[in-house]
């Protein structure tokens, strides 16, 4: 039995589409955050509204919630077009809406639940209590607060938490990157981020002198805080987010499935925590989240800096496990030392001279007595003897998680009792959804009454082809009955449909909150471009709330001089041991970020203990940056 005041936890996972969401909640999501038509903050991840009603009606089977995108900045001629996307996907049964845009609260919108997208920078208790107070029910704070910020966030707020706990980390505060569309006129707070922070740089200080020369010196490693779930759930945490709407099925099923059973061994030991949706996976794999991509491992601030390497400098791309070392070249292959079972269609991967990554794709994989040997396309004329190779696909996990790779079912428990004229059978869920449907039946002694009941008991448990399982089944019988399997196998149908039924109509939508009144007044009576202000109804809203000056976002091309284009708690300074604070006589002059030309001023605030990334809208925004997976 779960604590009488049980806390419940939620899973979060991504859905790049309905599809993918499904697949989230069979592996253990109690709710699963997907883009609608339009306006989410992964402009290539949209949904239609039906797609939202399939996976909305699949994923309350469950008492599981989908959380639509709505997480850019708007337009003025925007605004109608994201009310009337609001009103669609709450027809559509959508439980809540992530936003960034305060313009979207001035409007007419559903009764439906507000949570604020990571967009919106949450960082401290003031923004916090002003974001519940104005109608969000529940906030992603930022990923860079540590344990000791989360508590003081929760202690004083009574609004839901949610924190990254896994993927891609942006390195700048969400929100305050502005870097994108000042070189590209891709906004990041419009859903088109170009990832500027992928890309290499040589890093200068003011005399010129090379510190780093070609490194990803703004790419992070990724978000991985599986040691500190009980810790942030102790802290106030409610909601474990899963980032990754633009990532592929397998990583949505590996890595959900890790986090499911990692929170339902903490839930084991701790009955102060509790499922918050029904149901329990059974996976037919095992979770590897290494095996998924991912440029490496941080749990970032969580226990303040210096606690874990952040930077990801080598490759913003995914080198994957290291396995082992060359050790022999031939015409055509070449030969692994490795403890791995290699497999034909791996993927490999190695660091040239240059620091640059190389894959590989494997034909073949043989056994060679200690090692591998390994017959790719071609065999790269720079690979030598001792070189280290890494794995980035295994083809067999892969294939794994090709085919069906968990289910999951809600408990149900079963009575089957003698009524009036005949019997009926009770079904009741994990919540206390019950419905008894009653079977016409002539009494008559079964012959053989041992055997009678085992197969009893056996017909009324085949749930197989249902979103069920018997938890138990109960015979409440003066005694045993002679009754046809057909007979028992309709009524378990019957009942079963009964069920859906009742459990459908159940179901609750969670309530808007309210705001307050008189309204809250903001943290702040000054906005600056950061404040992301890009139509007239979000100026209204700050107005409402005491703001007095409101400069437009960046994205209104007003700030023509040179700004900070990214704020970021990744501090370069520290990562190469200069430091003003852990080195005596350093002084935090500006370092210079140097790509294809570009130059981007380094400023240092030590008090805040943050890097600014300055630099000016380009006048023809035809810088050519790639666009890395995040």
């Amino acid at each position: 039995m779960p604590h009488p005041l049980a806390h419940p936890l939620e899973l979060l996972a991504p859905a790049k589409n309905a599809d993918f969401g499904m697949e989230a909640i069979v592996h253990g999501a109690d709710a699963v955050y997907i883009g609608g038509p339009a306006f989410g903050a992964r402009a290539n991840a949209g949904n239609s509204v039906a797609d939202i009603a399939r996976l909305s009606e699949f994923a309350h089977r469950y008492n599981a919630r989908v959380l639509v995108a709505l997480n850019t900045i708007l337009k003025d001629e925007e605004l109608e077009t994201a009310r009337r996307i609001a009103w669609e996907c709450h027809d559509a049964g959508a439980d809540a809406l992530i936003i960034q845009d305060m313009g979207l609260l001035q409007l007419d919108l559903p009764p439906i639940q507000l949570h604020a997208s990571t967009q919106t920078d949450i960082r401290s208790v003031d923004k916090a209590r002003f974001l519940q107070d104005v109608g969000f029910s529940q906030i992603v704070l930022a990923r860079e607060l540590d344990l000791e910020q989360v508590r003081q966030i929760a202690a004083q707020t009574d609004i839901a938490l949610e924190f990254f706990v896994h993927g891609a980390l942006c390195v700048s505060y969400s929100g305050l990157c502005n870097i994108s569309h000042a070189h590209t006129g891709r906004s990041a707070n419009r859903g088109e981020c170009s990832q500027a922070c992928r890309l290499p740089y040589d890093l200068e200080n003011e005399q010129g002198q090379i510190i780093a020369s070609d490194k990803h010196l703004l790419s992070m490693k990724d978000n991985d805080q599986s040691a500190n779930l009980l810790a942030l759930a102790q802290a106030g945490i409610s909601s474990f987010k899963i980032e990754g709407r633009l990532k592929d099925l397998s990583y949505v099923k590996n890595i959900t499935a890790h986090y499911r059973t990692l929170l339902d061994g903490i839930m084991t030991e701790h009955p102060q925590f509790t499922r918050s949706s029904a149901g329990r996976s059974t996976f037919f794999f095992t979770p590897q989240p290494e095996k998924t991509f991912n440029r490496g491992a941080t749990d970032y601030f969580v226990h303040g800096r210096g606690h874990s390497e952040v930077g990801a400098f080598d490759t913003p791309a995914f080198s994957g496990p290291a396995i082992g070392k060359v050790s022999r070249l031939g015409k055509g292959w070449f030969e692994v030392e490795t403890a791995e079972a290699l497999h034909n269609g791996d993927g490999l991967s190695y660091f040239d001279g240059h620091g640059e990554l190389v894959g590989l794709r494997l034909n073949t994989a043989e056994k060679a007595g200690a090692a591998w040997r390994c017959t790719p396309n071609e065999v790269p004329e720079d690979l030598a003897v001792g070189t280290a190779i890494h794995r980035n696909r295994d083809q067999e996990f892969e294939r794994i998680l090709e085919k069906k790779s968990a289910e999951r079912r809600v408990g149900i428990s079963m009575v089957f009792a003698e009524s009036g004229d005949g019997f009926a059978l009770t079904l009741t869920d994990e919540a206390g959804v019950a419905v008894s449907v009653p079977l016409a039946h002539a009494r008559e002694a079964a012959q053989n009454g041992e055997r009678a009941l085992a197969g009893l008991r056996e017909n009324l448990a085949k749930l197989g082809n249902t979103q069920y399982v018997a938890d138990g089944v109960e015979l409440q019988l003066s005694q045993p009955w002679f009754l046809p399997a057909g007979a028992i196998n309709a009524l378990r149908r019957e009942a079963v449909a009964a069920l859906d039924a009742a459990r459908a109509a159940a179901y609750q939508r969670p309530p808007r909150a309210r705001p307050v009144e008189p309204p809250a007044l903001y943290p702040e009576v000054e906005l600056t471009y950061l404040g992301n202000v890009y139509n007239r109804k979000a100026r209204e809203f700050y107005l409402k709330h005491g703001v007095e000056l409101i400069a437009a976002a960046y994205e209104a091309d007003e700030e023509k001089g040179a700004v900070s284009l990214m704020i970021t708690k990744h501090c370069l300074r520290h990562s190469f041991n200069l430091c003003p604070k852990e080195v005596k006589g350093l002084k935090p002059d500006p370092l210079t970020l140097v790509n294809n030309g570009e130059r981007l001023t380094l400023k240092f605030d030590c008090v805040k203990c943050e890097m600014h990334v300055v630099g000016k809208m380009k006048g023809n925004r035809s810088i050519n940056l790639r666009v890395i997976q995040n």
